[in-house]
């Protein structure tokens, strides 16, 4: 097959030995900008995907997709609310949780937490805390060990939690709520000793910072809860539903019912992450603007060069459209050239990223421990789309000044 000639021309152009260097310094220039450009992007861009995607999963690891509560306070009968729950389509996994703020005292520190009763034969269902342990298992909670003489019933709390009070699996620590008994004195703190039979690690400093499970049972016998819960932890087969599922969940259930759903709760963080994921887009994309303005620079003055080949292509019998076609066809080779390598550096980079990790996080920072990437097929495709376009539109002017050259004034002195 042969090659049109306008575009032969075009290559012929970017290959010969130009009498002014500085154009093909220029057009080199032009290069590098574009695939610096277009790298920077998808190294960027892929940085701040895998930063949101591995905080939603981290999140998800630990709470479930859409909480169940009452107006009236805790749940009475949840085992019927449950069987309610389960029969809407979508929901694949139900559990009742009992949710409320403590402290926790070693021998050397105490911390504020957030305690969470859970039944461990339903927590899998909705929760990835029994696959994130990084020691015990969650089975323990269910169990008391004896200990300094005593029988105590189990926790489990996060690795951060655990590095603050000085404490490790096998040691004791005293769990103190505010909500305790009221006498003549006033309402006195109600404490509890509990072992440490488990560790577990979500990378999320938050979590791992204040979160301690205690069983159900223990939960509600510590908390004077009798036989109530604080709400129903619900999961669902499409995570980007739960908003949807949950509304439906709550008009199906009535009043005193209401749902929260893990999109609302986090709503300000992800909407902080994909402004922040634009607003790095809009800038960065000003690198390539940069470099296709360089293109057309180039080509400007590659018009300048050859005005005596444009005048004889003319007198040939090229039309101003083929003349036009030739620099059109040499900004995109420029443009291209540039985007390809851009696209091969910027993957490579991810790759390299993705799988060393040798970028670390601040983790009390940033909640995550090393720098996160996900490649996504369509920010590429956005990227390159782009870049190709910005430079064809960069071809435009020279190309229409080359078109308008007349024959006749260009070979006159010649």
């Amino acid at each position: 097959m042969r090659l049109p000639y306008e575009l032969f021309i075009s290559l012929k152009y970017l290959r010969s030995k130009r009498k002014q260097r500085f154009i093909s310094v220029i057009t080199l220039l032009s290069i590098i900008g574009v695939m610096v450009g277009v790298m920077t992007l998808i190294i960027v861009l892929s940085v701040m995907s895998g930063f949101e995607k591995e905080v939603r999963t981290r999140i998800l690891d630990i709470n479930a997709h859409i909480f169940v509560l009452s107006l009236k306070g805790p749940l009475s009968e949840y085992q019927k609310l449950m069987d309610r729950v389960k029969q809407e389509p979508g929901i694949i996994g139900v559990a009742p949780f009992i949710y409320s703020q403590v402290m926790v005292k070693s021998d050397q520190n105490v911390s504020g937490a957030v305690l969470r009763g859970v039944e461990v034969e339903s927590i899998s269902k909705v929760s990835n805390l029994p696959k994130i342990l990084k020691a015990g298992k969650i089975e323990s909670l269910n169990t008391s060990e004896l200990k300094h003489g005593q029988m105590l019933p189990c926790l489990i709390m996060g690795q951060e939690l655990a590095k603050n009070l000085g404490v490790w699996v096998g040691d004791v620590v005293s769990v103190i709520s505010p909500f305790g008994e009221i006498t003549p004195l006033g309402q006195i703190p109600k404490v509890k000793q509990f072992l440490v039979s488990g560790i577990f690690a979500s990378d999320m400093y938050d979590y791992d910072s204040s979160l301690i499970y205690i069983s159900l049972q223990q939960a509600q016998q510590f908390l004077a809860l009798g036989d109530t819960v604080t709400g129903l932890e619900v999961k669902i087969d499409e995570i980007f539903k739960a908003r949807e599922l949950a509304r439906t969940l709550q008009n199906k259930l009535g009043f005193p019912f209401w749902t929260k759903n893990w999109i609302d709760m986090n709503k300000s963080l992800f909407s902080a992450l994909k402004l922040e994921k634009t607003t790095m887009f809009l800038i960065l994309i000003l690198i390539i603007v940069v470099a296709v303005l360089n293109i057309g620079s180039s080509l400007i003055m590659m018009v300048m060069e050859k005005v005596k080949d444009i005048a004889i292509l003319k007198t040939m019998g090229a039309t101003d459209k083929d003349i036009m076609k030739i620099f059109i066809y040499q900004g995109l080779i420029i443009g291209f050239l540039g985007t390809v390598l851009g696209i091969i550096g910027g993957i490579s980079v991810c790759l390299l990223l993705k799988e060393y990790h040798f970028i670390h996080l601040p983790q009390d920072v940033y909640s995550l421990s090393c720098l996160p990437v996900e490649l996504r097929w369509g920010d590429i495709i956005a990227i390159t789309l782009g870049a190709i376009t910005l430079s064809f539109l960069s071809t435009i002017h020279p190309a229409r000044q080359a078109a308008r050259l007349d024959p006749v004034e260009a070979l006159r002195y010649e």
